[in-house]
């Protein structure tokens, strides 16, 4: 069966979601900062009415941080958690295509020791050269994790910055 999936860099590496779990990639924005949030949370932005949670995959996969001058787009999703829908937004920084995979081409994570959490992978394609991390955004998150995040979501402030 084919699938279609966003493509993007986080630093040099490149990653896909599949298109059904992404809403929509919005240009850099500014971003309410929440107390006491963990540091992978940059805070909330207002997506159409709609308090979303938005976080930093640089932190989040460990890797080097982001300048406050870099450039980043981010790509709205929604997650499932227990038969519910958590919207949320990815900072990557820039989308590359749109691209058809074959589920025949997706190659498994290789095993790796229990530090690495490889949970929220969902598998590897190959593209020329180049390895594509295929995510699945449902497994990104632990439950409590998730928890914060909701949390985060219905953080409300008095007035809401326009975006």
């Amino acid at each position: 069966m084919n699938n279609t999936f966003l493509s993007f860099y986080i630093g040099n590496e490149q990653y896909a979601i599949n298109v059904i779990k992404v809403l929509e990639v919005l240009e850099k924005q500014h971003i309410t900062r929440v107390p006491n949030a963990p540091a992978y949370i940059m805070g909330i932005i207002n997506f159409r009415g709609e308090i979303v949670p938005v976080f930093e995959t640089r932190i989040r996969f460990n890797l080097e941080g982001r300048s406050a001058t870099e450039p980043y787009v981010i790509v709205v999703i929604d997650l499932m958690h227990e038969n519910e829908t958590l919207r949320i937004g990815a900072i990557v920084d820039k989308v590359k295509d749109v691209i058809n995979i074959d589920d025949k081409d997706i190659k498994p994570v290789p095993p790796m020791s229990r530090e690495y959490n490889t949970e929220f992978l969902q598998g590897i394609f190959k593209l020329n050269n180049e390895f594509i991390l295929l995510l699945d955004v449902d497994n990104l998150f632990s439950s409590e994790e998730i928890s914060v995040l909701e949390e985060t979501n219905n953080f409300k402030e008095e007035e809401q910055p326009s975006s």
